[in-house]
């Protein structure tokens, strides 16, 4: 697949080529193609080239990248395939870049793969809060399987201060009189409460 840039001032006699292969993967059940190398060519001649390195899609796709570069703040997908030959000279870089070599129709991209990563930072912090949640959760529920019965939990103790409505039949029997400095007074009995302990 070559891209020429035809009458545009210095880069008249450009020419950027992109061979690609196509291969069957029994995995997957297809064909997939893939971006096999790179070449920069200026007056018919071969200045650099560049091996790919995972720019592949199954064969009814297209494949979609932000960044194919051959610099290493970008990945570097695009590497010299010689140490010794001109490619380190260049520094190549598409942006937005999309392509496809089989199955075309109608002039237009199919649906494309995105080299974007599984984990990329938002997914990973998604990640990282969902254990955090995910924690407290287990957490909140151990706290609840383990919290105790109140209703064992009680004992009733006698209290003079507790005065009850009584009939007043009932007032002889529940009353003692108290003799003390020539005052009658009345301590009330069998009148209980409850604490709760807890």
């Amino acid at each position: 697949l070559s891209l020429k840039f035809g009458d545009i001032g210095n880069l008249k006699g450009l020419v950027i080529r992109f061979l690609l292969t196509t291969s069957y993967y029994q995995l997957s059940v297809q064909n997939w193609f893939s971006l096999h190398r790179l070449q920069l060519l200026y007056n018919h001649s071969i200045q650099a080239t560049f091996n790919a390195t995972g720019i592949c899609a199954p064969a009814s796709y297209s494949y979609h990248c932000e960044h194919v570069s051959s610099l290493q703040r970008y990945d570097a997908l695009l590497i010299p395939s010689s140490a010794n030959d001109l490619s380190k000279l260049w520094e190549v870089t598409f942006i937005d870049f999309q392509i496809q070599g089989f199955n075309i129709r109608e002039g237009h991209f199919a649906y494309a793969k995105d080299c974007a990563s599984f984990f990329s930072p938002a997914i990973l912090m998604g990640l990282v809060m969902s254990l955090i949640l995910l924690l407290v959760l287990v957490y909140a529920l151990h706290m609840l399987i383990h919290l105790k019965s109140l209703d064992g939990h009680y004992e009733c103790k006698a209290s003079p201060a507790y005065f009850a409505q009584m009939k007043d039949s009932d007032m002889g029997d529940e009353k003692e009189p108290l003799r003390s400095s020539g005052n009658e007074s009345y301590e009330l009995r069998n009148q209980q409460f409850c604490k709760i302990y807890i």
